[in-house]
């Protein structure tokens, strides 16, 4: 048994949900797939997948087997490389993940651009509307928001902060008590992003104080989408709180209107995050020397189209 090609038929598989998508994605029979996962399950002696007619499931020791594949992936790709010294060719699967809105509206232009520059390049990416370890899911790019306490990445701030808004309808608005400060909110239906807060939003401090104000509420409705809290608020629904780029267009055409600008916390920044060692793949490293500059761009008219929303 080849065990390399197996954990790679692992982790295609577990990438792509089924048997048959990984076949497809590795231009194999199903039955080549199965069997190179068997193999490997027999080698290692316990069970890696739980497997149905539909979609897998990782086991226990499945979960821990697929970080160390992925990490040994990756060490071998980049020793590849090195040895081959095409430092300049980029080729191969460059996966990226983004947030949703931000990944279909933002950088789902750049990556076509890119990839209409790179043929020898295929993209994989992944709108995930939470947090995303580059390591363990074998991520080489990762689109971010917020501040990075992490120092195991290569970090390329890309500007144009983001704010976080709190709105509302004007006929919501117009029917509720008036929001003028963040503990009215406590009076009203909230429209509760999971990626948010479920319970309580925090706001800058008071003058003469330095702790931040932070509202506890007991949501009227908790969505883990953006486009289903924002259309939500805007139907007359609530009050929630997203980013600015997610309601922008709510704003300016009067749908939504935000409320408690003056208290809103700092704005957010955004990254691009890489692995460290990661950079010295050719693949990523063009990525991130093509996408930075545009990137940059884009989140600056962000930037300035938010502060002119209100």
């Amino acid at each position: 048994m080849d065990r390399i090609d197996a954990m790679k038929v692992f982790v295609t598989a577990v990438d792509e949900g089924s048997l048959a998508a990984a076949a497809r994605q590795l231009k194999r029979s199903p039955t080549a797939v199965s069997r190179a996962l068997g193999l490997l399950e027999a080698h290692v002696g316990v069970e890696l997948l739980h497997r149905s007619t539909r979609a897998l499931k990782l086991s226990e020791a499945g979960e821990r087997y697929v970080v160390a594949c992925r990490r040994m992936l990756v060490d071998l790709e980049e020793a590849d490389m090195l040895a081959s010294s095409e430092r300049s060719a980029p080729r191969g699967l460059l996966n990226i993940s983004a947030p949703p809105i931000l990944g279909e509206e933002v950088l789902r232009s750049t990556l076509d651009s890119f990839l209409d520059a790179y043929p020898a390049v295929s993209a994989r990416l992944l709108l995930l509307d939470r947090f995303v370890n580059p390591v363990e899911e074998g991520i080489d790019i990762t689109l971010r928001i917020g501040h990075l306490p992490d120092s195991s990445h290569v970090a390329t701030r890309l500007g144009g902060d983001v704010r976080r808004v709190v709105v509302a309808s004007p006929r919501y608005l117009a029917s509720h008590p008036r929001i003028e400060e963040p503990a009215d909110l406590q009076k009203h239906q909230i429209i509760a992003f999971s990626n948010f807060g479920l319970d309580s939003w925090s706001f800058t401090a008071n003058n003469g104080s330095t702790i931040p104000r932070t509202v506890h509420f007991a949501p009227r409705c908790i969505v883990n989408s953006v486009r289903a809290a924002a259309a939500s608020a805007a139907g007359g629904g609530g009050v929630t709180r997203l980013y600015s780029y997610h309601v922008a267009e709510y704003v300016r055409d009067g749908s939504l209107k935000i409320v408690l600008a003056d208290a809103e916390p700092p704005p957010l920044p955004v990254h691009l995050l890489s692995p460290h060692g990661r950079m010295t793949v050719p693949k990523v490293r063009a990525f991130v020397d093509f996408a930075v500059p545009r990137l940059r761009a884009e989140f600056t008219r962000l930037a300035a189209e938010a502060g002119n929303l209100e």
